[in-house]
Formats: structure tokens, C-alpha cells, sequence
């Protein structure tokens, strides 16, 4: 059985061979570029947030300091590096679904089912993105809310942990759906019905967005490991949940 780490191993292997090298460098350039000016601009800008959330903490919470301010900081560094991950996979994303098919048409001998030329498919990647977003950023809003609420708020480093889990598992794994024709609500559900592989294979692209600068080698081996992934747990699920008979 293939799990998720070996995916990622095996992936990142794969796209640093010879005839798949040449792809992943653009995108690893737009990386460099976003998260550097990111880092420059938060950087400046962390103390004076942390220092407005400590000033809303209630006066009659003012004992629980020791505990809260921890909580915010984790929760504000989550955040960051979450806001960065979406900027960096919009832009990146025409570059990725690409790299994608170009897996895909290795590994198996096939072409990805909604086979479409370069510009066609950077457009249709941009809108894809746009409709993740549309999914992601109402969820976002909400566990930021809960951040704010006393209490509540103690519950918020794990929720954003596990939502930055799914939200990478859908990121990634979307690649190669999107390039088979898998709608996106249809890909949702396919994740939900295995979900232990997705949430695995979104834990571990998580940590890799935290490693720094080694990210940016390591994370195109995602989308190749979200190439072995779909072939292994998702291509044979039909559209109402069935499996589908085997590819020959």
C-alpha cells in the first residue's frame, strides 16, 4: 500500500530525474520571490499584531496570560505561513498542474483524461484556484473568529493545524484531479471517502511548507507524490462512491 510519505519520497525523487527537472524550477523560483518579500513585510509588522491581540484579552482573563500569549503567537505563525501558502499556490498553481500531467504521463503511459495545451490549462488552473479560495477563505475566516473568542480560542493551534492539513490535501491532490476532469466538489468527496490517506499525505506537505528554503526543493516532489497518490486511493472511485473496475 502506498501511504503518504512514500508518495512524497518517490515524488520528490521523481521530479529532480532527468526529462521532469526542467519543470520545476519556475515554480520554484515564484516560491523564493513570494516567500521573501513575505518574510521582509511580517517580519516588520509581528510584534505590532501581537501586540493588538494581547491588548483585546479581557481584564478578567489578565491571569491566564502566561497561557493565552503563547497561544496567540502560535496561532498568528499559522496563520502567516498559511496566508503564504494559498499566495504561492495561486500563483504557482499553472506551473504545478502542468507538472502534474507531465508525472502522470510518465508513470502510468497515459495522458491525463482532460489532456489541454499549456495556455488552456494555466488559465483553467488560475480558476480552479480561484474556486479553492472561494472554499478555503470562508473556513479561514471562521477559525480566525474563534481565535478571538475567549476559551474558544485555547482549541484554535489544533484546528488550524488539522484545517492546514485538508486545505494542503486538497491543494495538492486537486493537481491531478483537475487534469482527469474530477470536478471539484466530486474531488472533495473522493477525499472525504478515504480519509485517512488525505489527511496523512496534507499533514506531511504541511510540515514541508514549515521547513525553510528546503521547501522550496521539497514541495514539487508534492505534487508528483500527489500524482502517486491519485493513481493508488482515488482514480478507481466513482463519481457516487463506487470503485470503478481496474485500469488495464
Amino acid at each position: 500500500m502506498l501511504n503518504a510519505l512514500t508518495a512524497l519520497t518517490r515524488g520528490t525523487r521523481l521530479v529532480f530525474s532527468p526529462g521532469l527537472r526542467r519543470y520545476v524550477f519556475l515554480p520554484m523560483l515564484v516560491n523564493l520571490v513570494v516567500y521573501a518579500a513575505g518574510l521582509h513585510y511580517v517580519l516588520g509588522h509581528f510584534g505590532g499584531w501581537l501586540d493588538g491581540w494581547m491588548a483585546l484579552v479581557p481584564g478578567w482573563l489578565g491571569w491566564l496570560e502566561w497561557l493565552i500569549w503563547p497561544l496567540f503567537v502560535v496561532t498568528l505563525v499559522l496563520m502567516v505561513f498559511f496566508s503564504f501558502t494559498l499566495v504561492t499556490h495561486l500563483i504557482a498553481a499553472p506551473f504545478y498542474g502542468f507538472l502534474a500531467a507531465k508525472v502522470e504521463a510518465q508513470q502510468t503511459g497515459r495522458a491525463p483524461q482532460d489532456e489541454r495545451g499549456l495556455m488552456r490549462a494555466g488559465l483553467d488552473a488560475l480558476g480552479r484556484e480561484l474556486v479553492k479560495l472561494g472554499y478555503i477563505l470562508p473556513r479561514m475566516a471562521l477559525l480566525f473568529v474563534l481565535g478571538w473568542v475567549p476559551v474558544v480560542n485555547l482549541l484554535a493551534p489544533p484546528l488550524w493545524l488539522a484545517f492546514s492539513a485538508w486545505v494542503m490535501a486538497i491543494t495538492y491532490l486537486d493537481y491531478p484531479m483537475d487534469n482527469n476532469a474530477v470536478s471539484f466538489a466530486e474531488m472533495r468527496r473522493r477525499l472525504r471517502r478515504r480519509w485517512w490517506p488525505t489527511l496523512t499525505f496534507g499533514g506531511w506537505v504541511t510540515l514541508l511548507t514549515w521547513i525553510p528554503l528546503a521547501n522550496l526543493f521539497l514541495l514539487p516532489g508534492a505534487v508528483a507524490g500527489s500524482v502517486l497518490m491519485w493513481e493508488r486511493h482515488y482514480r478507481d472511485q466513482g463519481p457516487a462512491g463506487e470503485a470503478l473496475a481496474p485500469r488495464r
